[in-house]
């Protein structure tokens, strides 16, 4: 009866961190609209000015209003990592980019592109496997390795400074500022997680901390090179992928037994696959189309 009661209670836990997860990802996506208009009419964002850069961005209220709705997010976010694995509350968090798509087509008065309805509906389609997946339980988590975790957050690093300094002759500005601030949102993510498990891994929060200024930071920047759904596609894309990949690899997160498991893993592809469409929008796209004006 013991074993039966304590099951039940993590599935509680579990389905109460998912809904968590839900509200999570509506807010900071439709926060991210907010941000992406608001820095449009503000003199242009350099981290080579991080002061005057940050006064801009503290004196514009629009951009305030979107801040806001993106910390409280995050807050709902904690709360949901400090129920659930990481890999579970990141493939909620996943169908975001689906719900970016829909609201910024809204909010332009312009309907979804095929692309960006195809990829909508896979992320739902990804997120009901998930729920589906949930009936066979396989929602444990373990401490992962320090130093393993540091490797993984160390590497994660250099390959957002490669972004910006090699890659960025190649992949423009804009792009290069979307994947190198999701690579650094996956490292304030997974950091999160850690930090979240107590005792020394405490110590993870100033790698969020970080992690999450600096992606920050850097969406800013490409928001006003490039389209909304574009720079904050590419960056929720890699901000869900490195931390579902994380849970198993680093957290020993359990899966499923059985034809769940297949589910289970055909969920977390399915959500990363909706974001992979939705992160390379029709070309039509442009900056202009996508600033909302949603102050």
């Amino acid at each position: 009866m013991q074993t039966l009661a304590a099951v039940s209670s993590t599935h509680v836990k579990t389905a109460v961190a998912l809904v968590l997860a839900l509200a999570s990802t509506t807010l900071v996506s439709l926060a991210y609209l907010r941000e992406h208009a608001a820095v449009g009419v503000l003199a242009p964002l350099t981290l080579r000015r991080p002061i005057q850069s940050l006064r801009a961005l503290l004196s514009s209220r629009a951009w305030l209003t979107g801040f806001a709705m993106e910390s409280s997010g995050f807050a709902l976010y904690v709360t949901a990592l400090a129920l659930a694995p990481l890999a579970l509350v990141q493939s909620v968090a996943a169908g975001g980019i689906g719900i970016l798509a829909v609201a910024s087509a809204r909010l332009a008065h312009r309907r979804l592109t095929r692309r960006e309805g195809l990829g909508a509906g896979v992320s739902v389609a990804g997120l009901l496997f998930l729920s589906i997946s949930l009936i066979g339980g396989g929602d444990q988590s373990a401490p992962g390795s320090v130093v393993e975790s540091a490797l993984w957050l160390g590497g994660t690093c250099v390959a957002a400074a490669l972004v910006l300094t090699v890659g960025r002759a190649f992949l423009g500005a804009a792009t290069a500022s979307g994947i190198a601030g999701g690579l650094l949102f996956s490292c304030g993510d997974i950091s999160t997680k850690l930090a979240t498990q107590g005792g020394v891994r405490v110590a993870f929060a100033a790698g969020a901390i970080l992690g999450y200024v600096l992606g920050t930071s850097l969406l800013q920047v490409g928001y006003q090179r490039g389209a909304a759904l574009t720079i904050a596609g590419i960056a929720t894309l890699l901000t869900n992928a490195l931390p579902i990949a994380a849970g198993p690899v680093l957290l020993n997160e359990t899966l499923p037994e059985g034809g769940l498991r297949v589910l289970r893993i055909l969920a977390f592809a399915t959500v990363i696959a909706g974001a992979a469409l939705l992160a390379r929008p029709a070309a039509s796209s442009s900056p202009q189309s996508e600033s909302l004006h949603a102050a």
